[in-house]
């Protein structure tokens, strides 16, 4: 038996097909729609290499700690983004949460795409819509 189930998860649809086999277990595919495991972005592996290669300079400006992701902390983040486009992220060892779901949340809630995650460090790129700064190799 096949069903279509649309699901509204952290606020962004993701739709897929169930299947229930004899046991009664659902098996759960998402199709077509980036999430979790699927390429999102359009960015090369040398844009990415060229914008590591930036980030190494850079110091975080932002701290994840035991409140972890807020609102107004993703709000922050977009803000920075849009001033900054390259901004690099710290977690702190009070935070709990797995920073590789953290920084696909906020890519996916700021629309940026993220370029690294070593360690408890994230960073992030969004092209800038008036402030224009870095220019990607083709």
């Amino acid at each position: 038996m096949n069903l279509i189930i649309i699901n509204k998860v952290d606020g962004f649809r993701r739709s897929g097909i169930s299947r229930i086999n004899n046991t009664g277990k659902i098996f759960y595919a998402l199709t077509g729609i980036p999430g979790r495991g699927q390429k999102r972005g359009t960015m090369t592996s040398k844009q990415r290499s060229y914008l590591k290669g930036l980030a190494m300079k850079l110091d975080p400006i932002f701290q994840i700690g035991k409140s972890s992701l807020t609102p107004e902390f993703t709000k922050g983040i977009d803000e920075a983004l849009e001033a900054r486009e390259l901004i690099k992220i710290s977690i702190l060892k009070n935070c709990l949460d797995d920073p590789r779901e953290m920084a696909q949340t906020l890519a996916e809630h700021t629309r940026s795409e993220v370029v690294q995650i070593i360690g408890k460090k994230i960073v992030l790129y969004r092209e800038s819509r008036e402030k224009k700064r870095i220019e990607l190799p083709k």
